[in-house]
C-alpha cells in the first residue's frame, strides 16, 4: 500500500465510524473529512467543491421539489384514494398498500411515498384497531423496492447512473433499472404480504403521525358549480366517515340552522359546519368539492399555492376578544380563519362570529406568504411542524402531463435528465402548484452536502488506486467462484454497508470497486453497477440503513432489533433473486 493510500483508508475508516456512531451530523461529518482529505494532497483544491456541481446532486434536488409538486396538486392523493381499506383482510391490506407504495416510490422519491401512504395506513390500523406496528414496517419496505425500478426513484440509482456515465461515456436511462427492479420488487412484497409482517411484534402505538392538538370546528363553503349541490347534508356522511369528519351542521344566509341538517337540501353558498383534524378537513373539503371563503380569488391555472397553518392565541394576542368578522382578516390580509379548536368543545357560534379566546388553536388558510403576515398582525403563534398545503386538485392532470413530458424529453434524448426536471420544475412553479418556499424547503439538505461532498472522496480512492486494491482483495477471495459469485458477494458487501451507512454514501463507495472488480475479472461493469445499485437501496436491517426505516420507528414503536427480524429473510431473498436477473439482462 502507498502512504496516499493508507491515509485515504484512514480517513475512511474514521468516516465510517463517525456515520455508523451517529453522534454527529452525517453531512458535517462528510464536510470534514473532504476537508481533512484536501489538507492531506489527496484532492486537489481546485476540484474540493465540484461535487456540488454534479449532475447526481442536481437531480436529487429536482426530483424532492416535483415530488412536492406531484403531491400538492393531487395526483398522487388521487392514487392513494384507492388503496386504502379498513376492511380488508391484513394481508391483502399489506399486499396493496406495498404495492402502491412501489408504484409511487417509482414515479417519486420514495420518502416523499412513504410520507403520503403513511397517514393512510396509520388511520387504516386505527378504524381496524390493529397495531399499526404490523403494517408500517411492510410499507417502508414496499417503497424502497419500488424504488429500484426507475432512475428517478431513490437517490443511488442516480449515483450509479452518473458514475457509469463517468467512467463508460454513457449513463443508464430512466428504464434501464426496470427489469431488475421490478421482479426483485414482485419478490419482496409477496415475502411482506404473505410471512414477514407475521415476524414484526404487535405492540401498541407510541404516538400519532402528527400529534394531538385537538380537533377543529371549520366552516367549509359550497362553491359555485359544486358537486354537492343538490344533496341532502346526509348524503355526505359516507364520505365524512371515510374521512373521519363529522358534519355537524349548516349554516345558511350567515346563520347556523338548528340541528344537524341531515335531511337539508345543500344549496350554493351554504356553509357545512365540520369537526376533525386539520389534514382530514382538508381530505374531505376535497372529496366534497368543497372551499373556505376567500380562497376562490387564488385560484384558477395561474392560482396560488395555499397552506393551512395552525396558530396559538397567546394572552397579549391583538385577537383576543375580537371575531374575524370584525377584524376583516380576508380584506386585509386574503386569509381566512378555517377553523378553531377550544379544548375539545363544540360551539353554536359560526366560526368567524366567535370571540376568540387566549389558549385557543387557530386555522388558518391562505397564501403562504400572506400567513406569517396574518399571524403578526394577529398576533397569534403559528406551530412548529403543523403547516399542510391545500392540495390544487384542479391542477392534478396538468402536473402529470408536464411531469410525463419531462421525463418523454429525457428518455428519448431531446436534453439531459436534470435539464428536463429543471423545466418541470420552472412550470409547477409559474402554475402555482409550488410555492417559492417548497422550492427550497424540500430539498433535503444534509443528503445533498453528503453527496457533494463524498463525490471528491470516492473520486480520490479510484485515483489513488485504492479501489483497486478493495477489488483485488475481493477477486483474490472469490477466485474459484464465478462471475455471478463474485458479484453476489460484491452485493452482499454492499448490503451490509448500506444497512449501517448512507445509502448514497455506500453506492459512491461501492460503485468504483464495482468496475474495478468487473475490470479484474474480465467482465463487463454493467452487472456490477448494477448489483450495487440493488444492494445499496436494501437496508432492511437496521432502522439507520434508510431514511424511510427511521421515519416509521417512532409512530410504529420498533425497537432497534425489531427491523432485522423481517429485513434478514427480505435481503436474503433479494440476492437470491436479482443475481440472476442481473446476469440475464445484463450478461457478464
Amino acid at each position: 500500500m502507498t502512504t496516499d493510500q493508507i491515509m485515504l483508508f484512514a480517513i475512511l475508516i474514521v468516516l465510517f465510524a463517525m456515520l455508523v456512531w451517529g453522534r454527529f451530523r452525517y453531512d458535517l461529518v462528510a464536510f470534514v473529512a473532504l476537508l481533512v482529505t484536501v489538507l492531506a494532497g489527496l484532492i486537489a483544491p481546485e476540484e474540493a467543491f465540484h461535487g456540488f456541481g454534479h449532475p447526481a446532486v442536481v437531480i436529487i434536488a429536482l426530483v424532492l421539489i416535483v415530488s412536492r409538486g406531484l403531491m400538492n396538486s393531487g395526483a398522487v392523493e388521487f392514487i392513494a384514494r384507492f388503496v386504502t381499506s379498513p376492511d380488508r383482510a391484513l394481508p391483502t391490506h399489506i399486499g396493496i398498500m406495498a404495492v402502491a407504495g412501489a408504484v409511487l416510490s417509482a414515479i417519486i422519491n420514495n420518502v416523499a411515498a412513504l410520507a403520503l401512504l403513511m397517514s393512510l395506513d396509520m388511520d387504516a390500523a386505527r378504524k381496524a384497531k390493529r397495531a399499526v406496528s404490523l403494517t408500517l414496517m411492510p410499507l417502508s419496505f414496499g417503497t424502497i423496492l419500488g424504488g429500484m425500478i426507475t432512475l428517478i426513484g431513490t437517490p443511488p440509482n442516480i449515483v450509479i447512473a452518473q458514475y457509469r456515465q463517468d467512467v463508460l461515456g454513457e449513463p443508464y436511462s430512466m428504464f434501464d433499472f426496470a427489469p431488475v427492479g421490478i421482479t426483485v420488487a414482485a419478490v419482496g412484497i409477496a415475502y411482506v404480504a404473505f410471512i414477514g409482517w407475521r415476524l414484526i411484534p404487535a405492540r401498541a402505538d407510541a404516538m400519532s403521525l402528527e400529534g394531538d392538538a385537538g380537533l377543529y370546528v371549520a366552516e367549509a363553503r359550497v362553491k359555485e358549480g359544486s358537486k354537492s349541490i343538490g344533496q341532502s347534508v346526509g348524503d355526505l356522511y359516507p364520505i365524512a366517515d371515510e374521512n373521519d369528519v363529522t358534519i355537524l351542521g349548516l349554516a345558511r344566509q350567515g346563520k347556523r340552522l338548528h340541528g344537524f341538517s341531515q335531511a337539508r337540501e345543500i344549496r350554493e353558498e351554504d356553509f357545512l359546519v365540520l369537526e376533525g383534524d386539520p389534514k382530514q378537513i382538508e381530505a374531505f373539503m376535497g372529496a366534497a368539492d368543497l372551499d373556505a371563503i376567500g380562497t376562490e380569488e387564488h385560484g384558477g391555472l395561474m392560482g396560488k399555492s395555499l397552506s393551512l397553518v395552525e396558530a396559538i392565541v397567546p394572552e397579549e394576542a391583538t385577537v383576543v376578544g375580537r371575531t374575524m368578522l370584525g377584524l376583516r382578516l380576508i380584506q386585509r390580509h386574503g386569509v381566512t380563519l378555517l377553523g378553531i379548536s377550544r379544548q375539545g368543545r363544540r360551539f353554536r357560534e359560526r366560526v368567524s362570529h366567535l370571540p376568540i379566546k387566549a389558549g385557543d388553536l387557530l386555522l388558518l388558510i391562505g397564501p403562504d406568504k400572506n400567513i406569517g403576515a396574518a399571524c403578526h398582525w394577529l398576533g397569534v403563534l403559528p406551530l412548529e411542524n403543523r403547516r399542510l398545503e391545500v392540495l390544487q386538485r384542479t391542477k392534478a392532470l396538468l402536473a402529470i402531463s408536464i411531469f410525463a413530458a419531462a421525463i418523454a424529453l429525457s428518455v428519448i434524448g431531446i436534453t439531459s435528465l436534470a435539464i428536463a426536471l429543471g423545466l418541470c420544475v420552472v412550470a409547477y412553479l409559474l402554475l402555482g402548484i409550488i410555492s417559492g418556499r417548497d422550492f427550497y424547503a424540500m430539498i433535503q439538505w444534509k443528503v445533498i452536502v453528503l453527496l457533494a461532498c463524498l463525490i471528491p472522496v470516492a473520486a480520490a480512492l479510484e485515483d489513488t488506486g485504492g479501489s483497486q486494491l478493495i477489488a483485488d482483495l475481493i477477486v483474490t477471495q472469490t477466485a474459484n467462484l464465478p462471475a455471478w459469485g463474485v458479484l453476489a458477494v460484491l452485493m452482499i458487501i454492499t448490503m451490509t454497508l448500506s444497512d449501517f451507512l448512507n445509502n448514497v454514501a455506500t453506492a459512491l463507495i461501492a460503485a468504483p470497486i464495482g468496475v474495478s472488480v468487473a475490470n479484474s475479472i474480465g467482465a463487463s461493469p454493467d452487472p456490477f453497477l448494477m448489483g450495487v445499485a440493488v444492494a445499496a437501496s436494501c437496508a432492511f436491517l437496521t432502522p439507520i440503513g434508510h431514511k424511510n426505516n427511521t421515519i416509521i420507528m417512532g409512530p410504529g414503536n420498533y425497537r432497534f432489533g425489531d427491523y432485522w427480524r423481517m429485513g434478514l429473510m427480505l435481503e436474503v431473498l433479494v440476492i437470491v433473486v436479482a443475481v440472476p436477473m442481473i446476469a440475464w439482462v445484463w450478461p457478464f
